[in-house]
């Protein structure tokens, strides 16, 4: 839906301009600063201003304060705005009715997928396929911009090491450099090469920074490390975010070192523009800037507001408080104008970039969304991105072989669980506008992939609750099958966004009414959903084969029961440590020694009395229907300078009998250093694929800048010393070699 609406002599100006065949910086530079002088200070602080939409039964709506203040320049901005008409409708208002005519801005989270929803973060993650992360990044923006979308609050890019946290559903899980790689993949996946592309949005990088340390798990809790520890492992992603060119920044909700992340100078300004030139603008997260008041770091939300600006905050996400307070505290002198004109610089720049000044509805197109949404190359690549995400923990075999994947030929399966049939759970956390009816169940799955099969189901128990009134069905079910699939796990709102637990265990009475299941002596297949690593080690002692789907989206169903019935050969790897207790919780693979390493046998070592230090399942583990064999590591020199590479080959066979997926997984150690080093980091990777009784020689290639860490006066540099690398399929490879680095 286009609309050929000029009103004010500045937006024909501005339009004739804009629609110049090639336009420098310079010039839209210019533009903007000719804007600014039209400006009133009211109007720009508008452009600083971001208020939400919202829902009905019967479709979007506005709430009558916030569209008088898009009627008067009072915000230039809305976020959970949607849908083609919709947000035409809006940019007319702000176009036709507002004194300058500048556009607006469409925010929203789509944090995997809009109306097609594509595996959470975490689990596609685990695929370790950058390749398929930049195209789920894509598909939904793609998908979104289709909406009347402009900017996208993703990626997030949070490193975490507590699953207790329910927000790890939305990261890539614990690794930094893996997590630095996914979060550039995302950013040129969103943004594309051309902001002006239709199919694109805008990304933001958030949350900055440190959200996934909160203490405890516990969400919005405080973050306090060293800035050692801030600089290697969580502020990584971030950079890279920016480097691929992120348009935006979202702050966190937690302090650091002491101060709310929405009023710290050292990370606004210093860190993000002074040293990483970033050169968009910074957004809040939800209400962060008057959070500062309970924080205990602002006194009122017009100190909230003036600490904000200090720091380098351009933008107030549905607070008010930049509205409420800049004039006052311009007049009382406190803030300057031109800090205001810098950060509606920015805005506007992105409004530009965007084209929305050549054409304020070229998003809003109302046959490009009934195309694009919900389109078959939606639904393929969700089914796709589905069975690259599965990560199979455990495949035992019983009379000789191993349980899965099952045949297809006709038999009884028992299909039982809260999340066997259940269209919206598989969606998982901040689902968008994700259709479930849209949603192919495990039950659909199986269904469709194996027609012949003789599918039983019963429900069994909820997620959540005391009621066991389902039991004896599942029971009955089980007793006449030859097989029982379990299908169990969280429900959507059991992780998340302020979904913190303590016990990781399954809710509910699903455990019991595995228990009851197992006792029945059936071969039984645990479909383990959730968006976490979850504790499963007493299930995992009994059942003989795990399928960790965690919650895969629109076509979750389709893809669990391609791998169950071997249509694809799981290839899944870990991300995310999974503890045998949350007492053993953080939990990584690349924490550090102490200085009395575990001995079995030495009481005075570090370990618990009740549980093993090693987790259930490491990072970088995963299973396959086939086996593969690492031989022959081979370095290509001992020694290595400061100013040289070290190449790496190993040689990997398929020794099964399936076309099989690796993850080919390269980990250093630095034995000694200036400050003590983990006793692991992932330095690279590659996916490769083998035919049956196939060999591949797989090479790496390693720098002394692969090699760097932040000393002891925080200089980032490598040291000479010895060091230790290994190869292999998880975070536990044992295949080693040895190099000292020398000057």
């Amino acid at each position: 839906m286009k609309r050929n609406i000029i009103i004010s002599a500045f937006i024909i100006i501005t339009l004739t301009f804009s629609s110049c065949a090639s336009r420098s910086k310079d010039e839209v530079e210019i533009k903007i600063d000719d804007l600014l002088s039209e400006m009133t200070l009211e109007e720009k602080i508008g452009q600083l201003t971001l208020f939400t939409s919202s829902w009905t039964q019967t479709g979007p709506t506005m709430r009558e304060g916030y569209l008088n203040d898009v009627k008067q320049g009072k915000c230039g901005n809305i976020f959970n705005a949607h849908t083609a008409e919709y947000t035409s409708e809006l940019q007319r208002i702000a176009v036709e009715e507002t004194r300058l005519g500048i556009p607006l801005l469409f925010g929203y989270d789509v944090i995997h997928g809009y109306k097609t929803i594509f595996p959470i973060p975490l689990a596609e993650a685990c695929s370790w396929d950058l390749d398929l992360i930049e195209k789920s990044a894509r598909l939904s923006a793609k998908e979104a911009a289709a909406a009347g979308l402009h900017w996208n609050f993703n990626p997030m890019v949070d490193i975490s090491r507590d699953p207790r946290w329910g927000r790890v559903a939305e990261g890539s899980g614990e690794d930094t450099y893996l997590g630095s790689l996914i979060a550039s993949a995302k950013v040129r996946g969103i943004q594309g090469d051309d902001l002006k592309d239709e199919s694109t949005l805008l990304a933001c990088v958030k949350h900055f920074a440190a959200y996934g340390a909160a203490q405890a798990g516990r969400d919005y809790h405080t973050v306090d490390m060293s800035e050692r520890v801030l600089r290697e492992t969580y502020l990584p992603p971030y950079r890279a975010a920016i480097d691929a060119g992120s348009a935006t920044v979202m702050t966190s909700f937690n302090e650091l070192d002491g101060v709310p992340a929405s009023g710290s100078k050292y990370l606004m300004t210093d860190v993000l523009r002074e040293e990483w030139k970033f050169r968009g603008f910074v957004v809040t997260d939800y209400t962060a800037i008057n959070e500062m008041i309970p924080h205990g770091f602002a006194k009122d939300t017009a100190d909230a507001a003036l600490l904000a600006m200090k720091a380098g905050v351009d933008m107030d996400m549905q607070g008010g408080t930049y509205l409420l307070h800049l004039q006052d505290l311009i007049d009382q002198g406190k803030v300057q104008e031109a800090a205001i004109d810098q950060a509606v610089r920015r805005i506007l720049k992105a409004k530009f970039d965007l084209g929305l000044f050549d054409d304020p509805y070229r998003y809003s197109d109302v046959d490009r969304e009934n195309q694009v949404v919900l389109s078959k190359e939606m639904m393929d690549h969700s089914r796709e991105a589905g069975r690259k995400s599965i990560v199979l923990l455990k495949n035992d075999a019983i009379d000789g072989k191993t349980l899965l994947p099952l045949n297809k030929k006709p038999k009884q399966l028992a299909l039982i669980g809260p999340l066997a049939h259940n269209q919206m759970d598989i969606l998982g956390t901040w689902h968008a506008s994700g259709d479930a009816s849209k949603s192919t169940t495990v039950l659909d799955g199986i269904k469709e992939v194996a027609p012949d099969i003789d599918v039983v189901y019963a429900e069994g128990c909820k997620t959540y609750g005391e009621d066991r009134s389902g039991f004896a069905e599942a029971i009955s079910v089980a007793k006449r099958s030859d097989i029982v699939l379990m299908a169990v796990g969280e429900n959507y709102r059991q992780n998340g966004e302020a979904a913190s637990r303590t016990n990781l265990n399954l809710p509910g009475m699903q455990e019991e009414l595995m228990e009851a299941i197992l006792d029945l002596g059936k071969p039984v297949v645990l479909i383990l959903m959730s968006g976490r690593p979850l504790t499963i080690e007493n299930l995992s002692q009994k059942v003989p084969a795990i399928l960790n789907t965690w919650h895969l989206g629109t076509k979750g169903g389709s893809a669990i029961a391609d791998v169950l019935f071997g249509d694809y050969n799981p290839s899944g790897k870990l991300v995310m440590t999974f503890p045998r207790n949350v007492g053993q919780i953080p939990i990584y693979y690349n924490m550090k020694n102490t200085g009395r390493p575990f001995k079995a046998k030495d009481k005075y070592t570090s370990k618990y009395l009740d549980v093993a230090n090693d987790p259930l399942y490491p990072f970088g583990y995963g299973l396959s229907y086939t086996a593969f064999e690492y031989s022959d590591l081979s370095l290509s020199q001992s020694t290595m300078r400061l100013d040289e590479d070290l190449n790496i080959s190993v040689g990997v066979t398929n020794t099964g009998s399936r076309a099989g997926e690796e993850v080919v997984q390269l980990y250093i150690r630095d034995l000694v250093g200036n400050v003590t080093r983990p006793v692991k980091e992932l330095k690279g990777f590659k996916k490769i694929s083998l035919e049956p009784g196939q060999t591949q020689l797989v090479e790496f290639t390693i720098s002394a800048e692969d090699l760097k860490f932040y000393n002891q006066d925080m200089s980032f540099k490598a040291e000479p010393g010895d060091f230790l690398l290994y190869v292999g399929g998880s975070s536990d490879a044992d295949l080693s070699g040895k190099f000292e680095l020398i000057n």
